[in-house]
């Protein structure tokens, strides 16, 4: 085969896909792909698995391992000791209080109510593959993000994103933000008004399957899963109707003013985020986006859309992962990627779409299953731990608020105290690192003082090196023994969460379909932060500013 000469190239231009599509599916661990794989149709799943190409044994390099933190390290290509998004919330030194990862009260919400819009990126510290997209095209390419949850949408969008698209549930609206345009688009305004969430939400939530089909979940009836309120079990059918005639949301601003008092909807529109149909609401947006802004369609121009699906996350934490209800919510969320891929297919082309899916996260197994079967692991409560640790100071130093905030298993002490007291930072550090690792279900600990001067290659030191950011990170950090999951309804424990260093939580699949990929599989270890470089390496464009993963040679072959 004969080589193409310099002049034959050079009279090409540069070979990029059309669009790029990043899918996370919030809370996805990497076994839910062959756990479901019988009930799977050919169209979602199975086609990224059977066309694509997938990385068997990705993994997330830091903890603690939350949705906001994933979905900056994804789009960064980084980890938080440089991205700066080392939690979904943290305390800040200099205000005295705690923070959330999206807040940002210089802007003002778009088509949302009370604070829900007042959100941007500005805490992130580096560019996504978006920014570096649109830098790349002299901001020519559009990138827009959506998901139900800001932070799903905000992160990876990026800071120059065209858009980015929350759900307001107080008023059943996707939203945005100042910080990207002053109103909403037309399109984005007639989407709202066709009441999209009231519909879903119009009828029971049944299985998809016959109830005995769910053969991969447990009894639909077990004491470990959360009840919705009004609700006597937490079993199916889930009425939703009947559950959502109340219009306080769970998660919902509130009102404050008259205008938004009136503007308050008779039905609980919050409540479609604790179902399947949260999925196939943020589906349909995005659709709409695709369609409305010509996404993948202007000729010589890349575009890139960010699309999360967050009530995988939202059931997940209720009911578990071993749940019918988690099931149920997979089966559905694969009919969901069937639609996009098809689309996709008809509007962008066959295989000009360049597509990747991946997990902000995977999930531990609820307490009360692995009690049932006598596997190990536990709750460790967290009020108990903070007021343990101030207890103990008070004895050792006397009188004083030593603790100022005990978040992301992380202990933020009150260093004006310590100064004032004429203690030395570094000492006491030591002394709550030894009172912690008295605590139950507490593997290990770490001292910021140990974590600012030493390096770990390996093991639970590299990754809460790696998810240390000094100015935000607290000054002693735990990790907890396998199965043991943070209680903050210690000692009741229902549901389940995340963010530990150990595989279920870190091990999450990755895949790519699409433009110029061919289909394989490699069991070669490999990070989330490596898909931001290699997508750069696709669109042969600079990676994300704070980068430190690497492209993945064998999809880009």
């Amino acid at each position: 085969m004969a080589i193409p000469s310099f002049a034959q190239k050079a009279s090409k231009p540069v070979a990029r896909p059309k669009l790029v599509v990043g899918i996370v599916v919030d809370q996805m661990r990497y076994d839910y792909l062959y756990r479901y794989w019988s009930k799977l149709g050919s169209g979602g799943f199975k086609r990224l698995l059977g066309q694509g190409f997938s990385f068997e044994s990705c993994n997330y390099n830091y903890v603690p391992t939350y949705t906001g933190p994933g979905h900056a390290s994804i789009y960064t290509g980084t980890t938080p000791s440089v991205n700066g998004i080392i939690g979904n919330n943290w305390f800040e030194r200099e205000t005295g209080k705690g923070t959330y990862v999206t807040d940002d009260k210089t802007v003002q919400s778009v088509g949302g109510t009370g604070g829900a819009g007042q959100m941007s990126p500005r805490h992130m510290l580096s560019t996504t593959i978006g920014d570096e997209l649109r830098l790349a095209t002299n901001f020519q390419s559009k990138v827009i993000g959506v998901c139900i949850k800001d932070r799903g949408s905000i992160l990876p969008a990026g800071h120059a994103a065209n858009a980015a698209y929350w759900y307001d549930g107080a008023n059943g609206s996707f939203i945005t933000s100042t910080f990207y345009q002053a109103q909403l688009p037309e399109w984005v305004s007639r989407f709202n008004a066709e009441g999209r969430p009231a519909r879903y939400l119009s009828k029971p939530w049944d299985t998809l399957l016959p109830l005995a089909a769910y053969t991969e979940s447990t009894a639909d009836d077990v004491p470990w899963e959360i009840t919705f309120k009004g609700q006597d079990k937490p079993v199916f059918p889930h009425d939703l109707p009947a559950l959502s005639a109340t219009p306080t949301a769970a998660g919902a601003q509130i009102l404050k003013t008259a205008d938004e008092e009136k503007a308050r909807p008779t039905q609980n529109l919050d409540l479609i985020r604790w179902t399947p149909f949260g999925n196939s609401l943020t589906t349909d947006f995005a659709l709409a986006a695709l369609q409305a802004e010509q996404l993948g369609q202007r000729p010589g121009i890349t575009d890139m859309l960010t699309i999360s699906f967050s009530s995988t996350d939202y059931i997940g934490h209720w009911f578990g992962p071993n749940s019918v209800e988690a099931e149920d919510t997979y089966l559905r969320l694969d009919q969901d990627l069937a639609r996009l891929l098809t689309q996709l297919d008809k509007t962008v082309g066959k295989g000009q779409a360049l597509v990747f899916l991946t997990a902000d996260h995977g999930a531990a197994n609820a307490v009360g299953f692995l009690k049932e079967h006598r596997l190990p692991g536990g709750g460790a409560g967290i009020a108990p731990m903070r007021d343990s640790v101030q207890q103990a100071l008070t004895r050792l130093h006397g009188p004083g608020n030593w603790v100022l905030d005990f978040d992301n298993l992380q202990v933020y002490l009150n260093r004006p105290l310590l100064a004032k007291k004429g203690l030395e930072l570094a000492k006491v550090q030591a002394e709550v690192a030894t009172l912690l690792l008295a605590q139950p279900g507490v593997a290990q600990t770490r001292t910021a003082a140990s974590l600012q001067s030493a390096h770990w290659s390996e093991g639970t030191g590299m990754l809460q090196e790696n998810g240390f950011y000094g100015p935000r990170s607290g000054d002693v950090l735990a990790v907890l023994l396998p199965g043991w999951l943070e209680a903050y309804s210690y000692p009741v424990v229902k549901g389940t969460t995340h963010g530990a260093s150990w595989a279920y939580d870190t091990h999450v699949p990755l895949l790519f379909w699409g433009w110029h990929v061919k289909h394989g599989e490699s069991v070669t270890p490999v990070k989330v932060v490596d898909i931001a470089p290699t997508v750069a390496r696709f669109l042969h464009i600079q990676e994300p500013s704070g980068t430190s993963g690497v492209p993945l040679v064998e999809v880009l072959k």
